[in-house]
């Protein structure tokens, strides 16, 4: 699955907000071509390209190694990954983790369902380009956190 066809999977689902960065806009430029995934009731993208202010994102896709994320080696042309807020309860049963992340996974493998290199403790998973193995299975979990989302965003409106 490509990064734009996840992008339009997210983009369908009710209350989507999808953010790309790029030149213009209000985001630093290594976040440019990168995406953000948030729910959002009105269910149009931010006019202004703008990152919403008062939540944080549910999926990302990235496009490039950040200073503090190089584990995944993803400044090869063709290389990106998906990220997926999954909980901390639910990460040990998608990836297994034995222990601290990154101790027991190859975080640069491709169609692996992985921790997240550097929020993976935090309960995020990730795959580097999506593929045959891995691609029904971030499309369900990126549905799954966008109706977590949903859910948090009730409950704060209640």
């Amino acid at each position: 699955m490509s990064m734009e066809q996840i992008i339009t999977t997210v983009r369908g689902f009710d209350g989507a907000l999808v953010v790309v960065p790029g030149p213009g806009g209000d985001s630093p430029e290594i976040a440019w071509g990168d995406a953000f995934f948030y729910y959002a009731p009105d269910g149009h993208d931010a006019p202004d390209g703008r990152m919403p202010r008062n939540t944080q994102p549910y999926g990302t896709i990235v496009t490039k190694d950040y200073p503090d994320d190089t584990a995944s080696r993803l400044d090869p042309p063709g290389r990106w990954r998906v990220n997926v807020q999954v909980g901390r309860a639910e990460l040990p049963g998608l990836v297994g983790l034995p222990g601290p992340v990154g101790t027991e996974h190859d975080l640069a493998a491709a169609d692996v369902l992985l921790p997240h290199p550097v929020y993976g403790d935090l309960g995020w998973i990730c795959v580097v380009n999506p593929g045959e193995r891995t691609t029904e299975t971030v499309v369900r979990l990126l549905k799954e956190a966008h109706e977590a989302a949903r859910a948090r965003a009730e409950r704060r409106r209640a």
